[in-house]
């Protein structure tokens, strides 16, 4: 954030030493006085953070979204992203929960979808999965209108603290771009209150490797309401306040997991040992009963997609660097 040199305090309670009339630019993110301009979109100035790699929106923009003065989800959004949130909830938000499910170390009995718009995942879901639909929840605090919501009996609409369960794990998609970090640290502080020992969270967001190579539109303040693009090196402490251990998703750099509990990070190798050592309860559920086993697969394949491409693209590396080595 900004501290001015008049012995100002900023919006994060940090005062600046008396000195000249320039500015300090602290990262939202990593606090680290570290912040270079990266482009301006729309009116909103975006910077970049040379030490965790985070981009953000302009200080001022990111204080007015705190004290409430603009917002995301104005009825103009939801026109748009109705569709955008079927979609996903249909599709690849489905590979998603199945991947958690097969990542997880403890059996799930409750799933919550954290932030899930028109709640539309809890249809499908229960449609793929009939037999375990009454474990998986959703919240949404700024939901559409009523005629665009599921139907279903466990959306709530409200924050995290009106949810009565603990959960062993759940997805929060397309969601934290939205948030800033004051945000976010609540969200992870009401996810934490909400989480049992081992919980697992499949968090997709762009970050700025994703944004710089695939996508530079991502960063959208006014129209898709993304005010940042945190780095997986900018989440790692700030998760770690609220007891979450971030792993990367290797050969993503649009997810990451979060447990909580958990105090080491997995290598790619390790994460492929968790889908062939998915935990019975969980592997019974994708397979469900009265469907099949369709969301088993999808998991299944989904992770190891990625993950055994990573592995190949790391064991590439060292076999070049070797070879560059001893030439």
């Amino acid at each position: 954030m900004i501290e001015n040199k008049c012995g100002h305090i900023n919006a994060h309670g940090r005062r600046a030493l008396p000195f000249s009339g320039e500015r300090i630019v602290y990262c939202p993110v990593c606090q680290r006085k570290s912040l270079t301009t990266y482009r301006k979109v729309s009116d909103v100035q975006y910077f970049e953070c040379r030490d965790c790699g985070s981009l953000s929106a302009d200080e001022q923009f990111l204080v007015d979204i705190d004290a409430g003065k603009l917002g995301n989800y104005s009825e103009e959004y939801w026109k748009e992203e109705v569709r955008a949130a079927r979609e996903r909830s249909f599709g690849s938000s489905l590979n998603r929960v199945a991947e958690t499910f097969l990542y997880s170390r403890i059996p799930i009995h409750r799933f919550i979808d954290v932030g899930s718009g028109p709640g539309f995942l809890l249809d499908s879901l229960s449609m793929l999965m009939p037999s375990s639909q009454s474990i998986f929840h959703a919240v949404e605090l700024f939901p559409p209108a009523d005629e665009y919501r599921t139907k279903h009996p466990n959306y709530v609409v409200g924050s995290l603290d009106d949810v009565p369960h603990k959960f062993e794990a759940g997805s929060c998609i397309e969601v934290i771009e939205h948030l800033s970090p004051t945000i976010l640290r609540k969200l992870l502080s009401q996810l934490a209150a909400r989480s049992v020992s081992g919980a697992v969270y499949f968090f997709n967001s762009g970050q700025p490797e994703y944004v710089k190579q695939y996508d530079e539109g991502y960063l959208d303040p006014y129209g898709r309401g993304h005010i940042m693009s945190y780095s997986l090196k900018g989440l790692a402490p700030l998760f770690a306040e609220y007891g979450f251990q971030v792993h990367p998703l290797h050969g993503r750099t649009w997810a990451f997991l979060a447990e909580y509990g958990q105090t080491k990070s997995c290598s790619a190798e390790e994460m492929l040992n968790r889908l062939w050592t998915a935990v019975p309860e969980n592997v019974s559920r994708l397979k469900d009963p009265i469907f099949g086993p369709l969301m088993y697969t999808m998991g299944l394949e989904s992770a190891r997609c990625y993950l055994e491409h990573a592995i190949a693209e790391q064991r590439t590396h060292w076999a070049l660097s070797l070879a560059q080595k001893f030439r």
